[in-house]
Parts: structure tokens; C-alpha cells; sequence
């Protein structure tokens, strides 16, 4: 037997209906002692790690579904999937589980979960009659055939019996049949039971019947069948969209006819679900699972299937850098690789790794860098989106590229500065893609993404590249914003004003409150490289000159930052706010706020009541002696009585210290002198001119001094 066919990934389906993966692995069925019965054992190929151990129970609903799948429940929330690399391996698990509770392997489904009630109904149904007898497939016979169709939703059993007589008797394409004969005459009535019949059906949830509804020669029709809802006046025309307004784009021909077939088929059915079909209710809600099992399926043989064609993939990339290339081209390019990154995100975690290695080895980050800085506006947004998955998936990724560019490009077409500056030059009035980009380069920034374990040197070699090649860029609007800042000594004693120019315009405001959103983060987590940047450009001074701006929330982010450098409590920055008297323009926007209890006034109390509280000492001093005849008046909160009270407090123990230590140096001579009168025969003034080596001796002597 072939390694390969028993192969399989194992699925789990999570709280919001969608199914996770587990990891890939290779099935067996063994007798488990433990669990005392025949079971499913799946050992995970990379470590050989038990993947899944489940007992093949007897009253357990197992189906197959699209030759290469196998779902059942192991309780009432919790779903499992095997997914097998090859039909046969597949077989041969379903024979296995159909050999141990005793059913027909040709079936899909082994039985449905029952009640006892539905038990006892059962238990009277006579073994001969395991199927449901279907009407005469004629016009006459459709309200018939729709009411059979409703009335069995709410019995698991009968809707099993139902989708197996619809199997074995071809129904489905004689109902579609007789859908053609009722609109060339228009019999609105047989319409609206075919409707009724087709959603039934829908309904029963069985991965079979779909593989017939869905084929080329019925999936028409089938939509042709959901038009016509007997609670509209006019039916929708779902067909005349899917085949006129929907065209189906090939960017780069598609010469595999399975291929292009999967994705027609893909993209009907996921409309039928999306569109056509109403919300179910509750009670329906799991009527439909099967059908969201086939589309994600469908979605994960796409993505593999393109990703074997190498020759397409390295076409796709080479139109889309190549200068000639039409925008309206490069646009349909962009757009197929976007859904190509959405359509990847229902691998398993090992394929999702392969999917995005090979996108890097035909040069995706590099492409991006070109189509990014394009005019369009319609390919840079899906070239951001194209990025975030990048991102999300593999930040390590990114950088390792970037770090790379320095050596053969300039720092303006860098793709980091290439989406600084597009989050700068966003046109949204909302800057939606700005904050998108803002979250981006976050992720790109935050060392702790930065796994030490596989690169112990990326940390500080990404942040060195970046406050290099690239901090420049995104302080730049910042810096030209506050451009006129005046130095706050040469102001006239008593304004209230550290600088009247402020950018009033809300878009401007925007883009700089999302620039020091991120520049705290970097005060918060790179320490050393954003504190020389700081002080190498006194960052700080420039970025409180907007506390003066009319835009409250700009002056909030301003006000932020200071409080995350103070935070720190690092003796560097609070020289460098001392020395640059860096609390006026904040004490002037507390003063210039008067008595209003808004948000600005709380959050600079927050900031005093810090230093308070953590008596952060040479601020507090700094403070006091400056700025406290101008808040000695604010008297709703103690905070600034509570400054100057731990001020005089120092001071008092200060005064203390210094009288202790000059007492202490005024005291011990005489303490010494006291200890040594008696012991010690000073030498007369005639003995001064004894021998020097005598002198040189006499401490030898002292020892024997005694009291």
C-alpha cells in the first residue's frame, strides 16, 4: 500500500462554523485497549505525535463526502474531518468504519444521530421500506413532491431515506427537467414548488446530492429553481448576473479544464449561499453545513492546484512588473493575486507555509514595492492587502527582505518607506488606509515578533536598518508641522502660548496623531534607538508644540507621549525635559484650559499626580521651583499641594543630611585627638632632627601602645 493514500489532514469545526486544521498526518484503524474498540488513529507526520484517537462508535453518523472526505461528530459542538490525499485511502477508512457498525460501504452516510422518540417511529418502519416513494416527476405532482420535501427536514431519518431515493432514482435531473418545461410555459405556480423543492433539497444536507446539483450541466438551472421565491412579486434574476454581469477574468489563460471548472463551480455555489439563499434561522442553522464544507474544500484543491503551476504563478508576476504592462492588466493582476492570499487562508498551516515561500520566491515583496507606489488607487489598495496577509503571516519575512534593499536601492523606493509614504499621502478624508498601514508597520516594529530563538541578531539589526533608513520618513510630516516652534526662554514672561502655529486641518491632525500613536509605541519598546533619535532631534519639543493645536485629540496624543517617556522614570529623559523646560507648554494648556473638567485637563493632572506618586524627585523639584506660583491656585485637586509637600520634604531631609554629615566632620578630630592623649609621647621640637630612619621605625612601635 502507498504511503500517500493514507495521508490525511485533520480537521476540527471551531464556535463560528468554520473549520480549523490540526495537522496533516497518516490514518490507521487499530483495536485501542484503552478505549476498548476499534479506532481512528492519526499520527502527525513531522514528529509522530497522536494527531486524533477516536473510537469508532456504533451509534456515531459518519459521512463521506466528495470522495476524499469523512465527517462526523464526536459530541453535540464538537465536528471532525478527514481530508485524504487520494480517493483510495478514503475508501478504505469508509469501508472500515462501515464494517464495524455493520452498513452498506456504498452508502455516504453510515446513520444520523436520533432521539429515542424518532428511535421508536423507526423501529416501525419495516426493513423492506428503507426508502422514500417519490411522486411521478410531472407538473401535476410538484406541490405533492414540495410538500414530501418540507416534511421530512425535521426528521434526520427521513431525510436521510428522502436523499437517498433522490439518489438512486436520478430525481434531481428530472426536476430540473421539468424547471425547463415550466418557464417556457410560465407555470409561476410549478415555479414556486420548484423553488420550495430545490431549497428542501438544499436542506438535506448531503454532500452527494450536491455533487449532482453542482455539476456544469445543473448548477444553472439549480439557480434558475431559487428565483423564483413564492414571497417575491417578481423573481430575481440570479442567472442573467452570474452569466452577463459576472465575467469570469482569466489575467493568464488557464489551461487546466479542472481547474477552471473548480472555480466556476466555486465561485456559483458560494453566491448561491451568500446571496440566493435566505439567512437560515436557528433551526436551520445547521442545515447548511455541509454546503460550507463543500466551498471551503473546493477553496483548498484551488489554491493547491494554481500553486503546482509554476509556469502560471511566474507569468502572473512577470506581467505585473513589467512597465508595458496596461494599468487596467495590472489591475486585473492585482486583484487575482489578492484573492489568490484570501483564498490561502484556508490551508493547514504547513501548506499555508509552503503557499506564501513560494509567492517570496517569485519576488511578490518586490513586486508590491513597485505596484504600491503606483498612481492607481484601485491596485495600491488591494497592493495593501496583498502586504497585511504578507505581514500577518511572516513579519520575519518582510524584514529580511527590507534589510536587504539598502545595498542596491535608494532609501525612497525602500518598501517600507514605500508604505510610510502612502499612509502619509492617503486621500481618504477618514484615513482608513492609513490606519491600516500604521497597524502594518507596528507589526513590522514590535520586537516582540522578533524571535530571538531564530535569528538572535534580527532585533537589533531590523531596528538599526529602521531608525536609519527610515525613521526620517515617518517623522518628516511631523517635523515640518512644527516647524516654527520657538525656543520657550525667548517668549515674553507670562504668554500662555509656547507656539500659536498648529495644523488646524482635521486630515493633517489625523495623519500626525497616528504618526506619534506609533513613535510611542517605539518609546514603550525600543528604548535605546528612540532615545537618541529623541534627543539627537529633540523630538519632544517639537511634538508638544501641538498641544496648542484646536484639535483636542491631537493635543491628547501629544500629551501621551510625554507621559510614556516620564513612565520610563529614566533619569536621561528627565534631564533632557528639565534642561529643555519641557512641562511649560503642558502647564500652559492646563492654564489655558481653565476651569473646564474635560479630557485634556484630567489626563495632565494624570501626568503630575504620576510624578507625585512615584516621586520621581529631580522633575518634582523642577516643577515646584518653576512652575508653582502659576498652579498654586489649582485647588479641586491635591495634586500640586502634594508636589510641593514632597518637594519640602526632600529639601527638609536634604537640610538633615547635610547637618548630620557636618557634624560628623566637625567631631572627629576631636574624637581622635581624645583617643591618643596619654598613649603616645609626641617628640619634643629638639627631637625633630633625630635620624629619618628612626622616624621611619617608630610606627613599628605603636603596636605596643596600650591603654
Amino acid at each position: 500500500m502507498s504511503d500517500t493514500r493514507r495521508r490525511v489532514k485533520v480537521y476540527t469545526l471551531n464556535e463560528d462554523r468554520q473549520w480549523d486544521d490540526r495537522g496533516t498526518g497518516h490514518v490507521s484503524s487499530t483495536f485501542v485497549e484503552r478505549l476498548r474498540g476499534i479506532s481512528l488513529l492519526v499520527r502527525a507526520e513531522s514528529d509522530g505525535s497522536l494527531l486524533l484517537e477516536s473510537k469508532i462508535s456504533p451509534n456515531t453518523a459518519y459521512q463521506k463526502q466528495q470522495d476524499t472526505l469523512i465527517v462526523w461528530s464526536e459530541a453535540d459542538n464538537y465536528d471532525l474531518a478527514l481530508s485524504f490525499q487520494e480517493k483510495a485511502g478514503c475508501d478504505e477508512i469508509w469501508e472500515r468504519i462501515c464494517q464495524v457498525q455493520g452498513r452498506d460501504p456504498a452508502l455516504d452516510i453510515t446513520q444520523d444521530p436520533i432521539d429515542e422518540s424518532e428511535e421508536e417511529r423507526f423501529e416501525e418502519i419495516p426493513e423492506t421500506s428503507h426508502l422514500v416513494e417519490l411522486p411521478p416527476c410531472e407538473q401535476s405532482r410538484l406541490e405533492e413532491i414540495a410538500d414530501l420535501v418540507t416534511s421530512v427536514l425535521s426528521s434526520p431519518i427521513r431525510r436521510e431515506k428522502l436523499a437517498l431515493a433522490l439518489m438512486t432514482e436520478g430525481y434531481i435531473k428530472k426536476l430540473l427537467g421539468l424547471f425547463r418545461v415550466c418557464e417556457e410555459v410560465d407555470n409561476r405556480e410549478g415555479l414556486h414548488h420548484l423553488y420550495e423543492i430545490v431549497r428542501g433539497v438544499l436542506f438535506l444536507n448531503k454532500a452527494a446530492l450536491f455533487e449532482v446539483m453542482f455539476s456544469d450541466d445543473c448548477i444553472m438551472d439549480v439557480v434558475g429553481c431559487l428565483e423564483y421565491d413564492p414571497a417575491l412579486v417578481q423573481p430575481k434574476r440570479h442567472r442573467e448576473f452570474l452569466t452577463k454581469t459576472a465575467k469570469f477574468k482569466e489575467v493568464i489563460p488557464i489551461t487546466d479544464s479542472e481547474l477552471r471548472q473548480k472555480i466556476h463551480q466555486t465561485y456559483r455555489v458560494q453566491y448561491i449561499q451568500d446571496i440566493i439563499l435566505p439567512t437560515p434561522s436557528v433551526f436551520e442553522e445547521n442545515f447548511l453545513s455541509t454546503l460550507t464544507s463543500f466551498i471551503f474544500f473546493n477553496k483548498v484543491e484551488i489554491v493547491s492546484m494554481l500553486q503546482e503551476d509554476e509556469k502560471f504563478l511566474t507569468e502572473v508576476f512577470a506581467q505585473l512588473t513589467d512597465e508595458a504592462t496596461e494599468d487596467s492588466k495590472r489591475r486585473e493582476l492585482v486583484n487575482f493575486v489578492k484573492e489568490f492570499c484570501a483564498f490561502s487562508q484556508t490551508l493547514q498551516p504547513q501548506n499555508r507555509d509552503a503557499f506564501f515561500k513560494t509567492l517570496a520566491n517569485l519576488g511578490i515583496l518586490p513586486a508590491l514595492e513597485i505596484v504600491m507606489g503606483m498612481d492607481d488607487l484601485q491596485v495600491r489598495a488591494a497592493a495593501t492587502d496583498i502586504f497585511s496577509y504578507l505581514v500577518e503571516f511572516s513579519p520575519s519575512m518582510v524584514r529580511e527582505f527590507v534589510m536587504q534593499e539598502p545595498q542596491q536601492t535608494d532609501d525612497d523606493v525602500l518598501l517600507i518607506n514605500v508604505v510610510i509614504k502612502q499612509m502619509i499621502c492617503d486621500s481618504d478624508p477618514e484615513l482608513g488606509g492609513a490606519v491600516q498601514l500604521m497597524g502594518l508597520l507596528r507589526t513590522l516594529i514590535d520586537p516582540e515578533n522578533m524571535l530571538a530563538s531564530t535569528n538572535k541578531t534580527e532585533k537589533t539589526e531590523f531596528l538599526s536598518f529602521f531608525y536609519k533608513y527610515c525613521m526620517h520618513v515617518l517623522t518628516a510630516p511631523l517635523l515640518a508641522n512644527t516647524a516654527h516652534d520657538k525656543n520657550s526662554k525667548d517668549l515674553q514672561e507670562g504668554s500662555t502660548k509656547v507656539n500659536p502655529v498648529c495644523p488646524d486641518n482635521f486630515q493633517t491632525a489625523q495623519l500626525l496623531a497616528l504618526i506619534l500613536e506609533l513613535l510611542t509605541f517605539c518609546v514603550e519598546h525600543h528604548t535605546y534607538h528612540i532615545k537618541t533619535y529623541i534627543m539627537n532631534k529633540d523630538l519632544l519639543r517639537r511634538v508638544l508644540v501641538l498641544m496648542n493645536s484646536k484639535h483636542t485629540f491631537l493635543a491628547l496624543c501629544a500629551l501621551r507621549f510625554m507621559r510614556r517617556i516620564i513612565g520610563l522614570k529614566d533619569e536621561y529623559y528627565n534631564r533632557y525635559i528639565i534642561k529643555g523646560n519641557l512641562f511649560e507648554p503642558v502647564i500652559n494648556a492646563l492654564l489655558d484650559n481653565g476651569t473646564r473638567y474635560n479630557l485634556l485637563n484630567s489626563a495632565i493632572i494624570e501626568l503630575f499626580e504620576f510624578i507625585k506618586v512615584e516621586d520621581i524627585k529631580s522633575l518634582i523639584a523642577h516643577i515646584v521651583d518653576n512652575f508653582y506660583k502659576a498652579l498654586e491656585s489649582i485647588e479641586y485637586v491635591q495634586t500640586f499641594k502634594g508636589l510641593k509637600g514632597r518637594y519640602e520634604q526632600e529639601k527638609d531631609r536634604q537640610s538633615q543630611r547635610l547637618n548630620r554629615s557636618e557634624a560628623r566632620l566637625f567631631c572627629a578630630p576631636a574624637k581622635v585627638h581624645t583617643a591618643l592623649v596619654g598613649l603616645v609621647d609626641y617628640p619634643d621640637d629638639e627631637d625633630e632632627d633625630e635620624d629619618e630612619e628612626e622616624e621611619d621605625q617608630s610606627p613599628r612601635k605603636r603596636p605596643r601602645l596600650s591603654s
